[in-house]
């Protein structure tokens, strides 16, 4: 009789011995605390690696790209590994107005830029450029460089190596590659492309 008590005794002690591990093992709201915080401070830096690494933002400053940009929106951009295209918005620093800009690349190096103030019109290799992006017609009331004047009315630039040719969308109010006192812009001061725009919310949105 008292060896099957003893063997009663022992099963539900053995019963009970999981129910405790399990007891020991739940983690308490501390420690679930922790691993929350954890979890979030690695989100935050994996967030912060991905933009120093592959994006940054910028401030668009004045009116050079109306209408596709305006005054103090913000804008992220991608930089790594990156090269400029034709059409891209392109951000740079510009070591002769001692500031960043943002403009549209018209010409990589190579190509041949035409821009012809009587048709409102710009030609790359003699192919004319679709830029309904634009918001008004160009004006020829600047005094730009006349090493590149080939008439009355047009412009021609020949990019040189490692330089792309850029313009402000509002080609009334921009100071670009046509303005001696920007030039040809050297790839080594591209920033990056500005791809999306983030703030005003309302108009959040993919750059083109």
């Amino acid at each position: 009789m008292n060896e099957t008590n003893d063997l009663s005794k022992k099963g539900a002690a053995e019963k009970a011995k999981p129910e405790r591990d399990n007891e020991k093992k739940k983690p308490s709201p501390l420690d679930e605390a922790l691993d929350w915080i954890e979890s979030f401070v690695f989100a935050i830096f994996i967030v912060l690696l991905v933009f120093i690494f592959l994006f940054r933002t910028v401030v668009v400053d004045g009116s050079s790209m109306n209408p596709t940009l305006y005054d103090q929106q913000r804008l992220i951009l991608t930089h790594f590994n990156y090269t400029p295209e034709r059409g891209d918005i392109i951000v740079a620093n510009s070591p002769q107005l001692n500031k960043t800009i943002i403009k549209r690349c018209i010409g990589v190096a190579g190509d041949t830029v035409v821009i012809d103030y009587d048709t409102n019109t710009v030609t790359v290799n003699g192919e004319k450029l679709d830029e309904s992006y634009l918001g008004e017609a160009m004006l020829d009331k600047f005094s730009f460089d006349q090493e590149y004047k080939v008439s009355e009315t047009s412009y021609e630039y020949h990019v040189p190596k490692n330089c792309i040719f850029a313009l402000g969308d509002n080609r009334n109010d921009s100071r670009d590659s046509r303005d001696e006192g920007v030039g040809f812009i050297n790839t080594k001061y591209v920033l990056g492309k500005a791809v999306l725009r983030f703030y005003p919310f309302d108009q959040f949105g993919k750059l083109s």
